[in-house]
């Protein structure tokens, strides 16, 4: 879920952003082979190589692959090598972690109940894997939540989204007709814009 962009400058002064774990952008090319050797071969800004875990988790919690995958895309712009999201939990507790950038109470709420309940919310800083699970299982959680007949030109798959990002009573709120507001777009638009190739890295 969206952590916020004001420390990303911080952390390119102190050299964090540097080489492997630099951020990058919903439009930025996969590292050729060639450039494995200076970075690391599974790049974790980039969640086409998650395609698979996409697809187990996706299916598993009966939620959309693509919107799963979309998700993160919109979440791809902060560094999520393991050592760079440790160093910035230590500055800030409140911080997200994983892939798909999931904070402390969203995890354990999810989490409750399921197979990785016993795994504890830091592994998402290490684990993509368990990252996909949880994002996956949260949007079912939150589809739960929609009424069954939404007001509005929102899709669902917009509104699970928009839940991702801004918390279920939000969600709720957009379900019942109310305009999103300029961050939540934002959110949206990003979205919208990730949707083809998210569509084409999971098949």
């Amino acid at each position: 879920m969206l952590d916020g962009r004001r420390w990303a400058p911080w952390l390119l002064a102190a050299g964090l952003l540097g080489g492997c774990t630099a951020a990058q952008g919903a439009d930025a090319p996969t590292p050729s082979a060639s450039a494995s050797a200076v970075t690391h071969t599974a790049d974790p800004n980039d969640p086409a190589t998650l395609a698979r875990s996409v697809r187990t988790h996706a299916k598993a919690a009966s939620v959309d692959p693509v919107l799963v995958m979309a998700i993160l895309w919109n979440e791809s712009y902060k560094p999520h090598d393991a050592g760079t999201q440790k160093l910035w939990l230590a500055m800030n507790p409140s911080a997200s972690l994983g892939v798909a950038n999931m904070h402390r109470a969203a995890y354990q709420d999810t989490a409750r109940g399921r197979d990785f309940a016993k795994r504890p919310w830091e592994d998402l800083a290490d684990d993509p894997d368990l990252a996909v699970e949880a994002e996956a299982w949260y949007l079912h959680d939150l589809a739960k939540q929609l009424p069954t007949s939404p007001k509005g030109d929102l899709t669902k798959n917009e509104l699970l989204a928009l839940g991702y990002n801004t918390g279920p009573g939000n969600m709720r709120a957009f379900a019942r007709g109310v305009t999103p507001g300029p961050m939540a777009s934002t959110y949206l638009q990003q979205l919208r814009d990730n949707w083809a190739k998210s569509t084409a890295s999971v098949g």
